[in-house]
């Protein structure tokens, strides 16, 4: 898929934006910079094409410059040749009232951008229908259209100070428009094209930019022919390392003329497809692009983002106490169920055990099924639960063990979470998680005591063993007291009444009287009763204790979601965009 220059630059802008106080700022900077520099560039003149010529002290660039030009518009030097402030030669539509001077409305404002004050005009528009190039070797000639009438395309053809003159001032000068020019003309000569700083300094940074990078080794007249393609074969060497493997190398003599006429019908091309600023442009965004993709990283994978969001709720509940409120609820509801459903007669001991709920703080009012409870009931007053955002509960206090704990899980779910990503947007992610879990205790113990704890539910069957048990208390009383009275009657040797007995067998089987089954029957099936009761209180609390433990978990989940995830959340979504951004950017 091809995108146009003003798609990829608003790619490159989301991706900045994303990207925002999360990547390095010089980055950030340089890729604002690019997109300053693309807007720039559109408002400028469309039909004029920027050529640099660039190069070192010495190399030549000057004379290059002149015989493209057709005139000796730059000064060469002889001692120790140098450029100090950058001069163009102008093809393209001018202002004849202002002296031949570039017009304003064109290439004027072009000039300006550029900070190029020496200026030449090198004549107006040409068609077919004009006469020869009065400058012989010059490029007016070349820049003529195609067919009768067409007005041919501007030039802007540069001089640059030396890129190694020992004067800042021009280095700077040249740097900033090398950053500008649409298209970059560099003349080497055969004995500093390979030199260290020129590759490494300007070429490498250009990786990418073929299209616009034209590498020109002078000189060649000095050269054989076999050291001439020598050093045209090492320089496409060194330029292919650079990344500049499709870069055009061409070798000409600025004495002699040769190679020349191939430079000016490459920039006559360059000048005629209008294409040169665009691909200059586009290339300067496809680098930083590529750089803001390569700072994104690859994007963490799902499944260790969720293993670290289990690894974090896992650890909250620790550090929320949960493992204890879980057991106190199981507690509980043995202890509930053993005051419900166990022999009457040893009942009122439980009553002496501590309730773990109501220790920990998360159990008001009276014990549910006791006579207080009863009379709350009645009068309708809720004795359950204390209202969530009124209740605080009684575990280890939310204070250093508690928050060391969370703070704790909360880092090892951001490194999980940023597992692989760039420093800089991991440190963005650990930051944000942070912030999030500076509430986190207090919204855990919240969340604790908010929770439905099942602690004044009573089951059903709670009910029916318990009116159960005091039916058998009333078999065992009504025993009792019948054997009180025959012993009454006995001992006033009062004639002893008929007394009912149970017959086991046939002849001479087992007889027993009633009053002593109905007894010691009270006693044998309540202990019986009370201790299946008691092996099914443990089975149902332990039921109880994992809802409840299922309750905790998703309430510390939503606390864990809200304070700590979808910030982090919201960190590796921009993460996301930044790099879809940039890599559409960079296609």
């Amino acid at each position: 898929m091809t995108i146009d220059l003003a798609a990829r630059t608003a790619a490159l802008e989301t991706a900045v934006r994303a990207g925002e106080g999360r990547l390095d700022a010089d980055l950030l900077t340089d890729a604002r910079t690019v997109v300053a520099r693309v807007r720039e560039r559109a408002g400028l003149s469309a039909d004029h094409t920027v050529v640099a010529l660039a190069g070192a002290t010495g190399s030549g660039k000057s004379s290059v410059f002149n015989a493209l030009a057709g005139a000796d518009l730059a000064t060469v030097g002889v001692q120790r040749p140098t450029t100090s402030h950058p001069l163009a030669a102008v093809w393209g539509a001018t202002n004849a009232a202002s002296g031949g001077a570039p017009a304003a409305s064109g290439v004027g404002p072009l000039l300006d951008w550029l900070e190029v004050r020496r200026r030449h005009d090198m004549g107006t528009p040409l068609t077919s229908g004009d006469p020869g190039d009065a400058r012989t070797g010059g490029l007016r000639g070349l820049l003529r259209g195609r067919r009768a009438g067409e007005v041919t395309s501007g030039l802007v053809l540069l001089d640059l100070p030396d890129h190694d003159s020992v004067v800042v001032e021009h280095r700077v000068r040249a740097e900033r428009l090398v950053e500008r020019a649409d298209l970059l003309v560099w003349v080497v000569d055969p004995q500093k094209y390979a030199d260290a700083a020129l590759h490494e300094r300007y070429l490498r940074p250009l990786a990418g930019h073929d299209a616009v990078v034209v590498l020109v080794l002078n000189q060649v007249d000095r050269l054989t022919p076999a050291d001439a393609d020598a050093c045209l074969a090492d320089l496409r060497r060194l330029a292919a390392e650079d990344g500049l493997r499709d870069a055009r190398v061409l070798g000409v003599s600025a004495r002699t003329g040769q190679g020349l006429d191939d430079l000016r019908g490459l920039l006559a091309d360059a000048a005629a497809r209008r294409r040169a600023a665009n691909d200059r442009l586009a290339a300067d965004v496809r680098g930083v692009a590529r750089r803001l993709a390569d700072a994104c990283g690859e994007p963490p994978p799902e499944r260790a983002v969720r293993r670290a969001r289990d690894g974090l709720v896992d650890a909250l509940e620790a550090a929320a106490g949960v493992p204890t409120v879980v057991a106190a609820v199981r507690g509980s509801a043995v202890r509930d169920a053993r005051a419900a459903t166990g022999w009457p007669v040893t009942r009122w001991v439980g009553r002496f055990r501590p309730d773990p709920l109501r220790r920990i703080g998360l159990r008001a009012g009276p014990a549910p099924g006791s006579s207080r409870a009863r009379a709350a009931k009645e009068l309708g007053t809720d004795v359950g639960e204390v209202r969530p955002e009124l209740a605080r509960t009684s575990l280890p206090a939310v204070g250093a063990a508690l928050r060391a704990g969370a703070q704790t899980a909360v880092r090892d779910y951001a490194a999980g979470a940023t597992a692989g990503l760039p420093v800089d947007w991991a440190l963005a992610v650990r930051r944000r998680a942070s912030e999030g879990a500076a509430d986190l205790a207090d919204a855990l113990d919240q969340a604790v005591a908010g929770t439905e704890l099942e602690a004044s539910r009573r089951p059903v069957w709670w009910r029916v063993v318990g009116a159960f048990q005091w039916l058998v208390l009333a078999a065992l009383v009504v025993g009792l007291l019948w054997l009180a009275a025959l012993w009454g009657f006995v001992y006033l040797r009062l004639p002893e009444p008929p007394t009912p007995v149970l017959t086991l067998g046939g002849p001479g089987a087992l007889e027993l009287p009633w009053p002593t089954l109905l007894a010691l029957g009270g006693v044998v099936v309540g202990v019986l009763v009370a201790l299946v009761s008691r092996a099914a209180a443990a089975v149902g609390g332990r039921r109880r204790a994992a809802r409840a433990r299922r309750r905790l978990r998703d309430a510390v989940g939503q606390v864990a979601d809200r304070l700590v995830r979808l910030p982090v959340g919201e960190e590796l979504a921009a993460l996301a965009s930044c790099r879809t951004a940039a890599l559409v950017a960079a296609s």
